[in-house]
């Protein structure tokens, strides 16, 4: 059976990891939500992320980094981030 190689979602909007950073969305909209895991914790031999950054930014590419944040907050663990990230980004690109 050959692999496909099918991009992880997570309720319609695509999830991409580099390293430590998790975006979520697509830069073909207007908002994008990153994610950056800055501890975790060991759980029975796994890493588990216990303090997530959620930031909420535009997509332009002519705006600075600093510029492009619109929302930002630090969750205690991937799940509340994740449910956070969703809702923001939900509102976000239906307010358009």
């Amino acid at each position: 059976m050959a692999t496909e190689n099918i991009p992880l979602s997570y309720k319609g909007h695509p999830l991409r990891r580099k390293d430590n950073l998790i975006y979520y969305g697509t830069m073909a909209e207007k908002y994008i939500i990153m994610l950056q895991v800055l501890s975790s914790k060991k759980v029975d031999g796994l890493d588990v992320a216990d303090k997530v950054a959620v930031q909420l930014q535009l997509t332009d590419p002519d705006l600075k980094s600093r510029d492009r944040v619109v929302r930002k907050s630090e969750k205690d663990s991937l799940y509340s981030a994740m449910d956070l990230a969703c809702v923001w980004l939900e509102r976000a690109l239906s307010s358009k």
